[in-house]
């Protein structure tokens, strides 16, 4: 697994690579041409002359200040253990030994994020908190230097050089940060806070490289909700069966020749009062697990069967999918008839549960996911 990690300036990323190291076993690689002093695209001068990194402390509640971040020095914090002429030759050793755990922050480029993305070991972590927070950061690592004349840095100046390092034209990283697979909110003061919160993230989780079958279907199914042309909610369903082979998809909206639902062909959903789960006797969309049925047919639905929905089944679609003989339904959101679907399932010996992927967004500060 390789892990690199790209964010806006003192927002943590060394920080977040450091816990990945000291509690998960990770070792750091580093590029030779940026320890050398050349300044990477992307990284302004400002970033470049920092020599430490800050981190918040445990001491003093949520309230951000300069008083409650503590110093650590970039030569008392692990050092990198290999160190690699380019991202070519970083990528070729992490290839040998991907089996081993390694984090980067050495990604200021689309080029060297397009390599590394290449490899199916590795994930991108954007980090990122408000430029308020950020400033107090640098304020305190600035004081706390030794042997620097430097005057701090102004708010008004920060905010010239943070827009600078996330929006310039051609070297910003605000569009390496969109291509995160998982987003961390570091707006903390807490290191234990925000270790606590990482652990919680579960990164090592082998479902971020390799996706299980639940999440493999589940985000087709969320892919064919897309397609949908129901006014009301985005349905997506996948029917697979028992050797987790795709046996049909579908979708909700109107039946074929008929207005599409969101072109008006539905006066129930173009309505706007009516309630979820409410008159569905008068709507003429086909739900999305009606529609997947339809599909395959009844000679193609075997035992063992699995019906995968990114919402539960309402109670009509439940009494179908038990006729034509569904081992298991998944489900990712609730909807209103759950407790009738749910019943339905029990009494006919179908299994129903829901499924909840993996985080891919963490706030280090409420720990909402």
């Amino acid at each position: 697994m390789l892990i690199g990690i790209c964010g806006a300036k003192c927002a943590g990323k060394r920080t977040v690579a450091q816990y990945l190291v000291e509690h998960h076993g990770f070792k750091k690689l580093h590029i030779e041409n940026q320890k050398l002093g050349q300044i990477p695209n992307g990284v302004s001068q400002l970033e470049a002359n920092g020599n430490s990194e800050c981190h918040p402390n445990t001491t003093e509640g949520n309230d951000v200040t300069t008083r409650n971040l503590t110093i650590r020095p970039k030569n008392e914090m692990t050092r990198p253990e290999h160190t690699f002429a380019s991202e070519g030759d970083l990528l070729e050793f992490v290839t040998k030994h991907w089996r081993s755990r390694w984090v980067t922050t050495d990604i200021h480029s689309e080029a060297v994020l397009d390599a590394l993305s290449r490899r199916p070991f590795f994930i991108l972590i954007s980090v990122d908190a408000p430029v308020t927070v950020r400033w107090r950061r640098h304020q305190a690592r600035q004081k706390q230097l030794p042997h620097t004349d430097q005057e701090s840095i102004s708010l008004e100046d920060f905010v010239a050089e943070s827009d600078a390092h996330l929006y310039d034209a051609e070297a910003g990283v605000l569009p390496l940060m969109s291509r995160a697979a998982i987003r961390l909110l570091n707006t903390s003061d807490s290191l234990a806070h925000l270790y606590a919160t990482l652990g919680k993230l579960d990164l090592t989780n082998g479902d971020r490289l390799r996706p299980s079958w639940d999440s493999y279907f589940m985000a087709l199914a969320s892919l064919a909700a897309r397609r949908c042309n129901c006014m009301k909610r985005a349905v997506g369903c996948v029917l697979v069966d028992s050797k987790r082979r795709v046996i049909s998809t579908g979708y909700n909206g109107t039946p074929r020749n008929l207005t599409n639902c969101m072109e008006g062909g539905c006066p129930r959903c173009n309505s706007g009062d009516a309630t979820s789960g409410v008159s569905l006797a008068t709507c003429l969309c086909l739900h999305a697990e009606e529609n997947a049925l339809l599909e395959a047919g009844r000679e193609r639905i075997r035992d063992g069967s699995v019906l995968y929905c990114n919402t539960c089944p309402c109670l009509t679609c439940s009494i179908k999918i038990v006729q034509v003989g569904i081992s298991e339904v998944v489900y990712n959101q609730g909807y209103s008839m759950d407790g009738e679907t749910a019943r339905v399932f029990l009494s006919a010996g179908v299994k129903l549960r829901q499924f909840s992927p993996v985080s891919l967004i963490l706030d280090g500060l409420s720990n909402t996911y």
